[in-house]
């Protein structure tokens, strides 16, 4: 284990990488009760920490060897470390990565003038075949994690955190996909300053080292999680285990919901953006500063990785909240007559909704799914109990995968009483409205509309802007249109008719 240490001091990373900052995340400070260190591998020139490993495995080859070229598997973030170094070196370069990479990861590494072969779903699928090409071609093999020269240009970061900081922080945080990053940091931590914790960091759903210390021996998972991809991996190396093994103090796991909180709070400090694998070390340090109640610690998370797919951020922000406890997802059941909308209202109060959807159905009761802002789980829960008492009943959707993922996006359904007698005469009118985005104005919409308007679809959405956006299906009988227009001009809001919208009469409307 001291040949590593001693690898590590001698590593070659500076002719491709640079000595990344670490800064002083002040909000997630004030936040957490701890003072937190976040060490910035995001801004290496590839936005990931791999290009040190990748560097410094490539740097050690022969002329020949580099002659011939060099081949990797690689989610994204090692294979443009892997393409940036052939590039500085001068040598051929072929990446495998899986056809589940996002496209910015592929396009990335092709305009550093590597070769990209797409093969498999996952990276464990990925290695096999770079493994083949090896062969068959005679390129070096660059292992993204399991190489002792990998693994020590990995553990460069720590030589450059015990510079950086004055005092030895009390724990260090690392996202684990293979567990070359937190050998390397872990080997060298620990032969220098043992007292300093170094733990671990992985998704629920991708934990194979985390299984395999329990276990004490390499676990391969049958099936991982692909959200975090940079550390989507179902076994990790026999070097890494065995470093993990000796110097890693524990690992923690997170879900989904807590990496995209973390994605936020890296935000909302930085203005920059992580990938999920790059937000894990946040995560896990945010989960164990909660579970094992700390407060005045000096801790430091790696963000080892800013390769985020543009198109993901709409999923990020939506799932953030839940993350952090700062939205509640509910249905609720209220009886399907006049002024039980405007009562649930009422006791939604100054609160803030995130989404409210509504259809008018055929039964005595009416269903709605509702995202609403509250402050913690305590608050979400006194919310629920508030709602239920006062006789609506009320289902916790917050922790539902199901709900949140698909039957947000589901609630409607066709107008039930295009045959009913009792409402021939009347009319379902479909509008958009546009409104301020501040508390109380959709109680103002509610309370200027008659009371012998029956609401036939209601659906909002909070979209992060400073308008609100709704749309509202109302039933109004053919005698009293006239009062319609005169609400839709003095209630002020922006609007537009979508009674003929053909999408609307398709999935909505009455059926003749």
């Amino acid at each position: 284990m001291e040949d590593f240490l001693k690898k590590i001091l001698k590593a070659r990373v500076y002719d491709v990488a640079i000595e990344t900052p670490l800064e002083k995340g002040e909000k997630l400070s004030k936040k957490l009760n701890n003072t937190i260190w976040l060490k910035r591998e995001d801004l290496q020139p590839v936005f990931s920490f791999k290009l040190r490993g990748a560097y410094n495995k490539m740097s050690h080859l022969s002329t020949k060897q580099l002659k011939k070229g060099v081949v990797a598997s690689s989610a994204g973030n090692h294979a443009q470390g892997v393409a940036l170094s052939a590039s500085h070196l001068k040598c051929r370069a072929v990446i495998v990565m899986p056809i589940t990479t996002p496209p910015m990861k592929i396009e990335a590494v092709r305009s550093l003038k590597a070769e990209v072969i797409l093969h498999g779903e996952t990276y464990d699928e990925a290695y096999k075949k770079a493994l083949s090409v090896s062969q068959e071609e005679g390129l070096v093999f660059i292992h993204p994690f399991d190489d002792p020269d990998v693994i020590a240009g990995q553990g460069t970061i720590a030589i450059e955190i015990l510079r950086q900081i004055e005092e030895p922080p009390d724990a260090i945080y690392v996202a684990v996909g293979g567990g070359g990053l937190i050998a390397g940091i872990a080997a060298y931590i620990k032969n220098l300053w043992p007292e300093i914790k170094v733990i671990g960091v992985e998704p629920e759903d991708a934990s194979a080292m985390t299984k395999s210390l329990q276990a004490n021996k390499i676990i391969e998972l049958s099936k991982i999680g692909l959200f975090a991809d940079g550390v989507a991996v179902k076994k990790v190396g026999k070097i890494t285990f065995d470093l993990a093994k000796k110097y890693v103090d524990s690992m923690v796991t997170v879900n989904t919901d807590e990496i995209c909180a973390s994605i936020k709070d890296f935000y909302e400090d930085t203005r920059a953006i992580l990938e999920p694998a790059g937000a894990l070390a946040i995560a896990g340090m945010k989960s164990d500063i909660i579970n094992r109640n700390y407060k005045n610690k000096n801790l430091i998370a790696i963000t080892c990785g800013a390769n985020m797919n543009f198109e993901r951020l709409r999923f990020v922000a939506e799932r953030a909240v839940l993350g952090e406890e700062k939205e509640a997802m509910i249905a609720i059941e209220i009886p399907e007559k006049a002024g039980s909308l405007k009562d649930l209202c009422t006791l939604i109060g100054k609160r803030n909704l995130t989404e409210f959807s509504y259809r008018m159905s055929s039964g005595s009761m009416a269903h709605i799914f509702m995202g609403i802002e509250v402050e913690s789980k305590s608050d979400r829960l006194t919310f629920i109990d508030k709602i239920k008492s006062f006789g609506f009943n009320t289902i916790d959707l917050s922790y539902d995968e199901f709900s949140k993922v698909h039957l947000r996006h589901m609630v409607g359904g066709r107008l039930p009483i295009a045959r009913n007698s009792n409402y021939k005469s009347y009319k379902e009118l479909l509008y958009r409205f546009e409104f301020p985005e501040r508390p109380g104005a959709l109680m103002r919409f509610l309370e200027a509309m008659k009371p012998d308007w029956t609401i036939s679809i209601f659906h909002y959405r909070n979209h992060g802007a400073d308008i609100g956006r709704i749309v509202i299906g109302v039933l109004v009988d053919n005698s009293d249109f006239g009062s319609w227009e005169i609400f839709l001009s003095e209630i002020g809001y922006k609007n537009t008719e979508e009674t003929n919208n053909p999408a609307y009469k398709m999935f909505l409307g009455a059926q003749p």
